[in-house]
């Protein structure tokens, strides 16, 4: 049968209906690693699978706990075959028979506009005992290895779903990121439990604006969720004492709350969990310091990017936790102010003052902490080192995205792009290059071609923002021509090639490529990559 997307022959009482979903009561939350102990990392460290993230996300043939007992009785026998052994009790997602075919007559928006269908998954059945957690409401995948719903691409995405009237998906995604929140108190990285230790960036307030223009849901409507959410990420704030941090929270030496990257875990991740084993093995750190970097790299969602490491040219020198971003913090400034904006609709007057305090006091805080007057930009801060980074990044931008930026400040940040990130496909990740991660030159993504056009054109830099949006849809049309696709990240360089860098091939789809596309099409109608078309 086909299930989310991939077929999964699956016995039919391995399955749960759909109308049972919302009543999986507590959520199955034992992941891979600790379901199958000794057995999941002899998989991944002997690399039964290519891609280590193929084997967390296999559906068990039989009960977990008889597929342990069965291996811990016979992996010591000489003539013993984990592979078969593997092969013989999951079954791994694949390919469905009748995988997309682009239709090479289509223009690039038509091309977009018909790949919502295939990247949405339709929830009518869960398997049991998989990774895979369950959503009442139809959801859009990014695409590729990416088979289950994620966090902040999601957002992205839903701009090319509110452009295209797709009011039912957007509702039902709107009601499935409340579910999540409601359920399991913040949005996971994705929806399978080995993600639900760390969250990504908290985009659910831009959600909930898209939400209410696009007349789906009225923004008041969410407020309980947003509260639970900023909840998640200032928990053991009140505690803290200056030069001290909790999970999330990290308290400033003059007092003032910022919040970094985390994940409750300090192992190697389960989707990569050779390639995490491999990096602290690299490192002189004592390991789980290492894998929680990682994770929290994994929460950022620049996985990876120099902007985490000591060493640029080397992912074992990466202390996410040790740094706090700049990104982040003006996202949750973001949130402190709907919260404010919607408890003074609710008529919640303390609460509207104690959150426009807290969002007043973060703004300081950035301006103290993050903004470099010497390089017109914002820069992260390293609350371990006491002192800024010195790597310039795409971050830079989301201060404009949020409106907190003075006209000043805005205006260098427009000087500093324009000299130092702007590159012939778009703005640049960062303005390191040759580092092998797939957050740093020449890479440019779709999400902060978006943040820092609208960030720009919020402060009327309408030129540049003109400039990013076309040099942007130029790059992509040109690999649609070519290949007829879309796909996860670009190098933004004119001449036509494949991105590198990373963890994983690139990947074809692409939820966020194309939500961002779609709406900067519609946004320059004039722009010849509307009538761009594949190449016969």
């Amino acid at each position: 049968m086909e299930l989310y997307g991939a077929v999964i022959p699956t016995a039919d009482d391995e399955l749960v209906d759909a109308d049972d979903i919302q009543h999986l009561l507590p959520p199955d939350t034992l992941t891979p690693a600790d379901r199958y102990q000794e057995l999941f990392v002899a998989v991944q460290m002997n690399e039964i699978f290519s891609d280590s993230k193929t084997f967390v996300d296999c559906v068990p043939r039989h009960d977990p706990e008889h597929i342990l007992r069965e291996y811990r009785a016979n992996c010591a026998r000489e003539d013993f075959d984990l592979r078969q052994f593997v092969l013989d009790n999951f079954t791994a997602e694949e390919a469905p028979p009748d995988c997309f075919v682009a239709n090479r007559e289509l223009s690039l928006a038509e091309h977009i506009d018909s790949l919502w269908d295939v990247l949405t998954r339709r929830p009518r059945k869960h398997p049991k005992r998989s990774s895979l957690l369950a959503l009442p409401h139809d959801y859009v995948v990014p695409g590729g290895r990416f088979s289950e719903l994620y966090y902040w691409d999601s957002y992205f995405t839903m701009l090319g779903l509110l452009d295209r009237k797709r009011s039912d998906l957007l509702r039902a995604m709107a009601d499935n990121f409340a579910y999540l929140i409601d359920t399991y108190g913040h949005v996971p990285n994705g929806t399978r439990n080995y993600y639900l230790s760390r969250s990504q960036p908290p985009v659910f307030c831009l959600m909930v604006d898209l939400f209410e223009t696009g007349g789906i849901h009225k923004a008041l409507d969410y407020l309980p969720q947003l509260r639970k959410e900023y909840a998640f990420w200032m928990d053991g704030a009140d505690d803290l004492r200056p030069g001290e941090a909790h999970r999330r929270c990290v308290r400033m030496a003059c007092g003032a709350w910022l919040n970094r990257y985390w994940d409750d875990r300090d192992g190697p991740r389960e989707e990569s969990y050779f390639e995490d084993v491999t990096t602290a093995r690299a490192s002189t750190r004592p390991a789980h310091d290492v894998y929680r970097d990682l994770r929290a790299a994994a929460e950022s969602g620049w996985d990876f990017s120099s902007r985490w490491q000591t060493d640029p040219h080397s992912l074992a020198t990466i202390r996410t936790t040790a740094i706090v971003p700049v990104d982040l913090n003006c996202l949750l400034f973001k949130l402190e102010r709907q919260i404010a904006r919607l408890c003074a609709q609710a008529g919640e007057i303390q609460a509207v003052d104690d959150f426009i305090q807290r969002a007043n006091d973060r703004q300081a805080a950035i301006n103290k902490y993050f903004w470099r007057e010497s390089e017109g930009a914002y820069m992260d801060y390293d609350w371990q080192l006491q002192q800024q980074r010195d790597n310039l990044t795409a971050a830079t931008v989301v201060p404009l995205f949020v409106e907190m930026a003075s006209p000043e400040q805005a205006n260098a940040v427009a000087d500093t792009i324009r000299q130092r990130l702007l590159a012939p496909g778009g703005i640049s990740t960062t303005e390191l290059g040759q580092t092998g991660q797939q957050w740093d030159r020449p890479n440019g993504w779709a999400p902060l071609q978006w943040l820092a056009i609208r960030g720009l054109l919020n402060y009327c830099h309408t030129e540049l923002a003109a400039d990013i949006r076309e040099r942007w849809l130029t790059i992509v049309a040109e690999l649609y021509r070519a290949e007829g696709k879309l796909v996860e990240k670009y190098v933004l360089r004119p001449t036509l090639e494949h991105a590198k860098g990373g963890e994983y091939p690139l990947q074809d789809g692409f939820g966020w490529t194309n939500g961002v596309t779609a709406r900067l099409l519609r946004d320059d109608p004039a722009h010849s990559a509307n009538r761009c078309r594949a190449s016969l």
